[in-house]
């Protein structure tokens, strides 16, 4: 493999693919054993990895700088394409399923590889191919007028999170002028945003009565393999969250009022949880790299191959820069078995976490790719990915103070205040969507309103000190997630019970909480959501009783 910038690009013709697979399909069709099915099927995998290679690179590449007009007519060309070219994969797999050696596939590769071939035949339909175009087309829309709104703050030039460094300024008149003028990008932008998601929620809407479900809530979940729960399970799990997490929020809010020493928490005061400033990483990007190698290759065997592999073949792009998306995250080049993290580093605490966070999804791909022997098992469902990336974050404590000096213990407060803290927005947004989608027609300002009272709910200290357009309910408009992966974003919540549970064992028995970590990584997509939990000796965290035996060492640990 040569490093990430010297890899070479082109551009998947899919007149020749959808002859490579039309072959396949009918050598799929003709096999005359099991073990000639089975030959067959991993060819089909290795082309379909070999596109999902090129189209990555082309995504990453466009992400990395949304003002590359390449990249961006690429991934244009692909949403264009792809959908068209995903129901000529589906034909192939409709045909694999037909096949009277396909229960030899199931004994070889379990329950689990038919039910995820299962749902994608019923998510399969030529009817719904202009509207999945046209949603691609929308949130390439919405990524793009995101990752291009900037601001002059202070002397530079912020995108939104520039501005989030100043907003843990110590100085609160620099905070409270950062917030006025991230607030005032997103109001600028929320007229798009509005138009953009109500064209999201109609098409979503649409493609779910299409393919016969009810709402595009139940097509969600089966979009996303949620095979061993339903909403009224998260509807259970979100109740958990109210009457455990928010009182526990609450307290340490006003612990934090009272250390910083203001009459009311304000939002813009939020971030910073010390007075005399938030624990900020030592060193720049290279500087904490490198020091992420050396922890990597102290925690285990396993995590040093794997940081090798990274930074030998240059595996990041971790620096903010005006006209590169917001957020961050890991994918997979598939072809190479490399995962891909990406960032924006702005000077904070931040910055370490995605280190750890990142850092746990591309481990956990890198060992099940090299585990399983599927393909597709080496990814797993988001609710499972995220305890690799969550717990990741936690077992790395001992080595924080190569990053954070004597500022170590306030950055492990602080982190786990907002493991805390972010979960009851999580519940908001989920919740949100649940609403918007069980009223897809509402109007742009009925969304605000029931945001505004999700946010009353959950969050009972937000204060946006007067701010009109929040205030009103905007607030929702700033989560990518809504736009870009529908009903993802409590999988985070899911995952952090669960981490929690790890982070606890760790405490008392670091060989068996590793273990039980590495079993997860291995382990990948290839068994359903409930079995990997029970791989783990973790506890569901749709049990009544979970969330409050997973927290409960951690408010003690908090002081509360």
């Amino acid at each position: 493999m040569k490093r990430f910038k010297d890899l070479e690009y082109k551009r998947v013709d899919f007149k020749e693919a959808v002859g490579i697979v039309r072959k396949l399909g009918n050598d799929i069709k003709a096999a005359k054993s099991g073990d000639e099915l089975k030959k067959l099927y991993k060819e089909y995998q290795e082309q379909s990895g070999k596109y999902n290679t090129a189209i990555t690179l082309a995504s990453i590449r466009n992400t990395i700088d949304m003002n590359d007009k390449f990249y961006e007519d690429e991934m244009n060309y692909y949403y264009e394409e792809l959908p068209k070219f995903e129901e000529e994969e589906k034909k192939v797999i409709k045909l694999l399923m037909e096949s009277p050696y396909f229960n030899e596939l199931r004994e070889a590769f379990g329950d689990i590889f038919v039910k995820n071939k299962e749902i994608e035949q019923r998510l399969s339909s030529e009817e719904t191919i202009e509207d999945s175009i046209e949603e691609s087309k929308l949130t390439q829309e919405y990524s793009k007028v995101a990752a291009t709104c900037s601001v002059e703050f202070m002397g530079e030039e912020c995108n939104f999170y520039g501005l989030l460094k100043h907003m843990e300024s110590t100085d609160r008149q620099e905070r409270k002028a950062a917030f006025e003028a991230w607030a005032k990008l997103y109001e600028g932008i929320s007229e798009k945003l509005d138009d953009i998601y109500t064209k999201l929620v109609e098409i979503r809407d649409r493609k779910a009565k299409k393919l016969g479900f009810d709402s595009y809530i139940d097509m969600a979940y089966a979009f996303m393999h949620r095979f061993d729960y339903d909403k009224k399970d998260v509807e259970s799990f979100r109740k958990q969250v109210k009457e455990i997490i928010v009182p526990a929020c609450v307290k340490l809010r006003e612990k934090q009022r009272e250390r910083l020493g203001v009459d009311k928490l304000r939002f813009y005061d939020e971030s910073l949880i010390f007075p005399e400033g938030n624990a900020k990483p030592v060193g720049d990007m290279k500087y904490m790299v490198e020091e992420a190698r050396k922890m990597y290759h102290e925690l285990s065997e396993e995590t040093g191959e794997f940081f090798d592999f990274m930074t030998d073949y240059e595996l990041f792009d971790l620096e903010t820069r005006p006209g590169k998306h917001q957020g961050g995250y890991c994918t997979y080049l598939v072809q190479y078995k490399a995962p891909f993290i990406f960032s924006n580093f702005n000077g904070t605490s931040a910055d370490v976490e995605v280190l750890t966070h990142e850092a746990g999804h591309a481990f956990a791909g890198y060992t099940a790719e090299r585990k399983q022997e599927l393909l597709e098992f080496a990814d797993t469902t988001s609710e499972v990915a995220e305890i690799h990336s969550m717990t990741m974050e936690h077992f790395t404590y001992p080595w924080m103070e190569r990053f954070f000096g004597d500022k170590t213990d306030k950055f492990i407060y602080a982190h786990l205040s907002q493991a805390l803290f972010v979960m009851p927005y999580m519940m908001c947004v989920d919740e949100f969507q649940h609403k918007v989608f069980e009223k897809p027609d509402m109007s742009p300002m009925e969304r605000r309103k029931v945001w505004k009272s999700l946010e009353e709910e959950y969050m009972p200290w937000r204060d946006y000190d007067g701010n009109e357009f929040l205030t009103g309910g905007g607030f929702w408009m700033q989560k990518q997630h809504i736009f870009m992966y529908p009903f993802y974003y409590i999988d985070y919540a899911l995952a952090q019970t669960c981490a929690f549970q790890l982070y606890v064992r760790s405490r008392h028995d670091s060989k068996a909480a590793w273990k039980d970590y590495m079993a997860l990584c291995e382990v990948g997509g290839s068994k359903g959501y409930l079995d990997i939990l029970e791989l783990g000796h973790l506890n569901s965290p749709f049990e009544e009783g979970t969330v409050k035996n997973a927290t409960q060492e951690v408010f003690k640990e908090l002081g509360i």
